[in-house]
């Protein structure tokens, strides 16, 4: 009697959500620029004729609308076959690093070999999205796969594949004019190519995926009972996540990566009651089509008839919060981990502390000397000892040179002890100024100005840049806040408060056609022309809060022994985090509030400064401020001379030069462990996904 019931219960299911996209699809189709009625659209689709409606119907809102439910439901498949083969609830697309991996590809596709991607956008999409899914598996993979893990290693591969789509786009922006609003997520469609191309293929994808259902239930009962029961699991995981990817490249390739939908859709289907694949994998891709056609229409009544907004903005303004709430009402996320020994502690070749620090300041005035002298107008030093150096070349030197070259320093030590101290409390060595939504906050303030008060003194755009950073960690702080800060719960919603921004910045920069060159020099960070008022302005901050730092260093060290035992030995936990947190958070947004969201110097640094001294944060400090600012004095220098006269912003440089230690970083990690960094999963969340 139960099978009926359930026949029963999933018919009526479907029919909702067929019903509400009906009713989407409506309004999806009858408004835009030109609105219009429902009569109209039915008799452009049963008997078109000519007219300027019609065809916009049958070419333009039509097309749209298909490759909504296409794509929508390619992406809410796709995020339940990921899902189950990681078993990871958080896992989709986007936060494994497909959507970045595939956006890459198809830019750098379309600066070098145009024509391949004209005739295969699919292979060229899907080729960096399993690259991408390949990379962060391994990472996640070397020692145990946790759902965290997995989550924090996308994440962070993520950052560095947009690092470098970003300094391609800065570069090409003529060759690849259009991809910025594609790479938003767009459903825009002149035509059914688009549908053509990707029906199909999406459809052979999903009837394979049903084909695995029922192996896809044994999956969930554990490796040990699925070969119990004769799974093949391995082929079965290699099969599905093949199976995953191609459903995530085909709706990148039509529609640009759009995030949250593999990961909103699939829960939903959960609380549906859908547990069986036979019925999660219909139900996830109708609740895609849903929520992506939904978005759609958002955004166009949002933007009116101003401008186009991309869905993918919107998806992510409603995924974030998604995320935090699923990340809130989640048990496995509580803490209860155990201490561990901190990176570093087994080393045995280590120089004597007093040495080290004595290098690497000299290291650093090194580079303040070479950044001195060289650029595009050389000078001699006697000349300038000896005062005979012309009017312009002191000019150069003093009033442009300089006071760069000391906001490249303070900035870089600000952000590198912004990024220990997080990791200090987050115990993970994924965690910086980046993932915990600082920087994408700032961002978000200094766009904001630009778009929306054009005649705002140029002053304002670091005041909102700082608030910006400090409201986006308040909403961290506060939406992790469950009887008290668990460190992967501060960490996940952080990542969910990051896209929130960043998707902020997509839609205030659709919005107002802000020129895509301005607003990416500004959001990958630059020292360019930075004066000594930005350099007085900022200087307060590190010197103030680089002693706190050292001060609070201490609690770090307790911090990492766990969550009980600090507090047997006197220390406040939840304050001691409060105000770690609270320094790092204003040292990173003064530093981001003046050179722009420079990224990895957060996540490099404290790395670096680790493998030098150990894991006493009182010796961290120092090492991680002075490697900070070495790291974007070097950058500063490189984005100089490196194409003159034309300049690479420094935060795209800091990325080229981090990008290959941070994944040796992220690689050589796994057999090692932070205070419980490499896993920073509970034991419930093993036992659950177990």
């Amino acid at each position: 009697m139960k099978f009926p019931s359930t026949v029963a219960r999933s018919s009526s299911q479907f029919v909702f959500i067929a019903l509400l996209l009906l009713i989407l699809l409506a309004i999806h189709i009858t408004q835009g620029q030109a609105e219009l009625d429902i009569t109209t659209v039915v008799t452009a689709i049963v008997s078109p004729d000519n007219s300027i409606a019609h065809n916009l119907v049958r070419y333009v809102r039509l097309p749209r609308a298909t490759i909504g439910i296409i794509a929508g439901a390619a992406l809410g498949m796709a995020g339940v076959l990921l899902q189950t083969v990681t078993r990871n609830p958080l896992a989709s697309p986007a936060t494994l690093g497909i959507n970045a991996g595939a956006y890459l590809a198809v830019t750098a596709a379309a600066i070098a070999t145009p024509a391949l991607l004209a005739q295969s956008p699919m292979i060229v999409a899907l080729g960096g999205g399993l690259l991408a899914a390949m990379l962060v598996y391994g990472i996640a993979a070397s020692v145990q796969v946790t759902p965290i893990r997995l989550t924090l290693a996308g994440v962070a591969v993520s950052l560095v594949l947009a690092s470098f789509t970003a300094l391609l786009q800065l570069f090409y922006e003529n060759e690849i004019a259009g991809l910025f609003f594609w790479g938003a997520g767009s459903l825009v469609q002149t035509d059914w190519s688009g549908t053509v191309y990707a029906a199909p293929r999406v459809l052979v994808a999903a009837i394979t995926a049903m084909l695995m259902a029922k192996s896809l239930d044994v999956l969930l009962l554990g490796d040990e009972m699925a070969r119990s029961l004769g799974q093949r699991i391995q082929l079965t995981r290699f099969s599905a996540t093949l199976v995953g990817i191609v459903l995530a490249a085909v709706a990148v390739s039509v529609v640009g990566p759009i995030g949250f939908i593999g990961l909103v859709a699939p829960h939903l289907g959960r609380l549906m009651g859908c547990r069986q694949h036979r019925l999660l994998l219909p139900i996830a891709a109708l609740w895609g089509a849903v929520v992506l056609v939904g978005a759609d229409v958002v955004a166009q009544i949002v933007t009116g008839n101003l401008s186009e907004l991309p869905a993918g903005s919107v998806t992510a303004l409603i995924g974030a919060p998604f995320l935090i709430w699923l990340v809130r009402t989640s048990k496995s996320m509580e803490s209860g981990t155990t201490g561990e020994r901190s990176l570093g502690d087994k080393s045995s070749h280590r120089l004597p502390y007093p040495v080290l620090l004595s290098v690497a300041i000299l290291l650093l005035l090194c580079a303040l000397v070479a950044g001195f002298f060289l650029g595009g107008t050389l000078v001699n030093w006697q000349q300038l000892l000896s005062g005979n150096s012309t009017p312009l070349s002191q000019r150069v030197l003093l009033h442009l040179r300089l006071p760069r070259l000391l906001v490249a320093v303070l900035a870089g030590a600000s952000l590198a002890v912004s990024g220990l101290l997080l990791q200090g409390v987050v115990r993970n060595p994924l965690a910086g100024p980046e993932i915990i939504g600082i920087t994408s906050g700032a961002g978000f303030g200094a766009v904001f100005v630009l778009v929306l008060l054009p005649n705002a003194p140029i002053e304002a755009v670091p005041v909102a840049a700082f608030i910006g950073a400090f409201a986006a960690f308040g909403c961290v702080y506060l939406a992790a806040w469950r009887g008290g800060i668990s460190p992967a719960r501060l960490a996940l919603v952080g990542i969910a408060v990051s896209a929130f921004c960043s998707a902020g910045i997509n839609l205030l920069v659709a919005i107002a056609k802000l020129r895509v060159a301005q607003a990416l020099v500004w959001l990958v960070g630059s020292t360019y022309a930075r004066s000594w008022d930005e350099l007085w302005r900022l200087l307060a901050f590190p010197l103030i809060l680089l002693p706190l730092a050292w001060l609070v260093a201490r609690w770090l060290d307790l911090m990492a022994l766990g969550e009980d035992l600090p507090r047997t030995l006197g220390l406040p936990l939840q304050k001691a985090r409060a105000i770690s947190v609270a320094i790092a958070v204003a040292l990173a947004a003064a530093a981001v509030s003046t050179v722009g969201t420079v990224s990895f110097v957060g996540l490099l640094a404290p790395h670096a400064a680790r493998l030098l001294v150990g894991c006493r944060h009182r010796q961290l400090v120092p090492i991680a401020a002075i490697l900070g600012a070495i790291l974007v004095t070097v950058a500063d220098i490189i984005g100089r001379i490196a194409l003159a006269p034309r300049e690479i912003p420094s935060g795209l440089v800091t990325a080229m030069i981090g990008t290959p230690y941070f994944l040796w970083l992220l690689w050589s990690n796994t057999n090692r462990t932070y205070g419980n960094v490499t896993a920073l999963a509970s034991p419930q969340l093993n036992q659950e996904q177990d």
